[in-house]
């Protein structure tokens, strides 16, 4: 049976809700809706994800027949007449939300989703509340105490509505498939690959299954509560490194208009929650690089090739979940890789040099670089800009109506690289870095997400790749902040 390919030069008339529409032929009945201001409520659906039709929340009538059909996985047909909204739809939804409230733990308010949870947002609209349904199936198992994977995710499996975004996202967009499904009818669940602790199995820890959760099922490891011990202990110093560009982020998180939150309001604002000094991440971003570039230099004079104990290219990554990757996927790669120099693994080490009573707080863009392979520099932490809009509201803080304060001093040149003295490491009270990056030019390879990451491991592996760096980011898209 062959199936009809969509054509998108060809237009299609439709009726939705009583208002005509005329959209390309392959568009869902979602999106047409959209065209005239009809949204249709959703669960399971995504935006930048494959049509799922799992929840049923989307469903709606076509042409007055009895039979319900998904919207957000069927395309329009010529001369449809769709009804999103009556007393039957109304009905179908308010009990298939009462039933996956009935499965689901009552603790909204100490929820880390808590106001940004899309389930909550559903039971608001429809007026269910707590305790609303009955649980079809009888569950006698404990309640699961929630899993952390490290610093970075935790994983509360008892909130999953196995609506299957985490899993397309970790097998089919990252290509990584450390979570799966499992079992069928009542006893379907969202898993790992035998039960195991993320950590354990081929997991990188890039966080997009926590994008793309619409409720608390995974989420960071919020470590807020270590960063408050540490600034109310007076027998420590806390410093902190963020980059201009983390504005960007927590604009988005405090659902702030674009430019609102300034460079000299964040640093007046992470000084505020008691932080001694604040600096620009780019200093330890500019060493990283350097250090890396003289790695490169010392290969290439060493008569390293891609052919020749495949020492080159050096991989490095945004975060040191690109170790993972590689060592579970391409071990015959490994001599290659330098992610253990990521800035913040730079900017930690570096302060406990000079001083073991000072705790270093990086504010990173993403979960992806609250990750450290193996063991981290003690009193070191990550915190993204969730955390750090937690504390803000915590501490009363408003940050938009803060002034405005520079990053601590720096030399004069802006780009000066950490090489010799008056290095911005002196400012910083580290001391100097003296390396000889002199030498042959460096041809850069930047990848995005683990899809396209795999295309240049092989083309290593061939010896096709005419680099001598290539540097992974996490996520496909390219980040806020590029470290």
């Amino acid at each position: 049976m062959s199936h009809h390919q969509p054509d998108p030069n060809k237009s299609v008339n439709l009726i939705i809700d009583g208002k005509p529409v005329t959209v390309p032929e392959g568009t869902r009945i979602l999106e047409a809706a959209k065209k005239v201001n009809v949204n249709i409520p959703t669960l399971c659906e995504h935006p930048e994800l494959c049509k799922r039709a799992l929840c049923r929340i989307c469903v709606v009538e076509a042409d007055g027949r009895g039979k319900l059909i998904a919207a957000c996985a069927n395309d329009v047909w010529e001369g449809v007449s769709i009804v999103t909204v009556n007393q039957r739809l109304l009905n179908i939804r308010k009990t298939i939300i009462e039933l996956i409230l009935a499965n689901h733990p009552q603790d909204c308010l100490s929820c880390i989703r808590n106001k940004k949870c899309e389930l909550q947002s559903l039971a608001l609209s429809f007026g269910v509340g707590a305790n609303a349904g009955t649980s079809l199936f009888e569950n006698d198992a404990e309640e699961r105490p929630p899993l952390i994977e490290s610093e970075t995710l935790v994983r509360n499996m008892d909130k999953c509505v196995k609506c299957g975004r985490c899993v397309e996202v970790c097998q089919e967009v990252q290509t990584i498939r450390a979570i799966n499904t499992s079992h069928r009818s009542h006893e379907y669940e969202i898993s790992t690959p035998y039960k195991q602790a993320l950590k354990d199995g081929t997991c990188v820890f890039c966080g997009g299954c926590s994008a793309v959760c619409p409720v608390g099922a995974i989420y960071e490891h919020d470590q807020t509560a270590e960063v408050w011990t540490a600034l109310n202990d007076s027998g420590r110093k806390t410093v902190a490194q963020v980059s201009p560009s983390f504005t960007a982020v927590l604009n988005d998180e405090l659902s702030l208009a674009e430019g609102t939150v300034t460079t000299g309001k964040l640093i007046t604002a992470i000084k505020l929650l008691g932080f001694d000094k604040v600096y620009d991440a780019g200093l330890s971003a500019n060493a990283a690089n350097f250090e890396i570039e003289g790695e490169i230099q010392q290969r290439m004079k060493n008569g390293s090739t891609k052919l020749q104990g495949k020492n080159l290219p050096v991989i490095s990554g945004c975060s040191e979940g690109i170790g993972n990757f590689i060592k579970n996927s391409y071990p015959d790669l490994a001599e290659n890789l330098v992610v253990d120099r990521t800035p913040r693994r730079i900017f930690a080490s570096l302060l406990k040099a000079v001083n073991g009573k000072i705790t270093a707080v990086s504010f990173v863009p993403c979960i992806a670089q609250k990750y450290v392979a193996g063991v981290k520099a003690e009193n070191d932490f990550a915190l993204t800009a969730g955390e750090l809009a937690r504390m803000l509201k915590l501490a009363g803080i408003v940050i938009e109506t803060l002034p405005e304060e520079p990053f601590e001093p720096q030399p004069s040149q802006a780009n000066q690289r950490f090489a010799g003295e008056g290095s911005p490491l002196d400012v910083i009270g580290i001391g100097s870095t003296k390396q000889d990056n002199s030498g042959l030019p460096v041809k850069k390879e930047v990848v995005y997400g683990f899809e396209n990451a795999r295309k240049v491991m092989e083309a290593i592996r061939k010896g096709e790749c005419d680099a001598q760096w290539v540097e992974i980011f996490s996520c496909p898209g390219s980040c806020h902040v590029e470290s």
